[in-house]
């Protein structure tokens, strides 16, 4: 009776393990082709003609995201954050991100301007940065709003933020924020750099995970098979 409820407990422990290292393989392979798939919607939209701020502000964010698009319009310098804890290229620093007054629309869209370095022997020290004040063209592509990091404080104030949420920033300054943001490209700014992120180019890492997985949940079928069936079969017939 020992013996038998020992061997049901292996049983359900084998199993429970080959389902748990399936799961987490597959669930490798679904990031991989989520990750294909924003790459090649981003690849698909970037060829596309660049959209006008008219157009832009007009249809929804899954129609316009990762398209080219054009604005013209006047920076709001002070109202300016800096999101910290945004590396670059192996570098500590901040994204900038300024909302733009678009010329001839009520709508304000904030503008991820490019990355600058910190100041490593003064955290709180901000970069001189140069805005202009006239009308600026900026080119870029249509993103959604700056990615959240985790922040102990939700609700953040100053310049320097982990996050910036579009609606209570928009509460915040009085400013009416659209929905979405750019990723500015042009024209060239010394004062930043521009490498942003693109998605799907670290797909064969989740391949690799999801071997690994894969080849842990045969690993564990053998040796049960091994151990509880093929090792016993031998001892009984030597």
């Amino acid at each position: 009776m020992q013996m038998r409820w020992r061997k049901t407990v292996v049983l359900l422990a084998a199993v429970v393990a080959m389902v748990v290292t399936a799961r987490l393989g597959w669930w490798q392979l679904d990031r991989a082709d989520t990750k294909t798939a924003l790459a090649q919607q981003r690849q698909s939209q970037g060829v596309l003609p660049a959209l006008s701020a008219a157009d832009a502000l007009a249809l929804p964010l899954d129609a316009t995201r990762h398209r080219p698009v054009v604005l013209t319009g006047r920076w709001v310098p002070e109202a300016t954050v800096f999101l910290d804890n945004r590396p670059m290229q192996g570098k500590a620093g901040f994204v900038v991100a300024t909302p733009l007054r678009v010329s001839g629309r009520s709508e304000v869209v904030l503008v991820q301007r490019g990355w600058v370095q910190r100041d490593f022997q003064d955290r709180n020290r901000l970069p001189a940065l140069h805005t202009p004040v006239d009308d600026v063209e900026v080119l870029g592509t249509v993103a959604p709003p700056p990615s959240q990091l985790y922040a102990f404080d939700a609700s953040e104030q100053g310049a320097i933020r982990q996050n910036i949420d579009l609606g209570a920033y928009s509460e915040e300054t009085g400013l009416p924020l659209s929905a979405w943001s750019v990723l500015q490209t042009g024209p060239d700014d010394p004062q930043f750099q521009r490498a942003w992120p693109q998605p799907g180019v670290d797909v064969s890492k989740h391949h690799g995970y999801a071997f690994q997985w894969f080849a842990l949940c045969a690993l564990i079928g053998l040796l049960y098979v091994w151990f509880q069936l093929i090792a016993p079969l031998r001892a009984r017939r030597s």
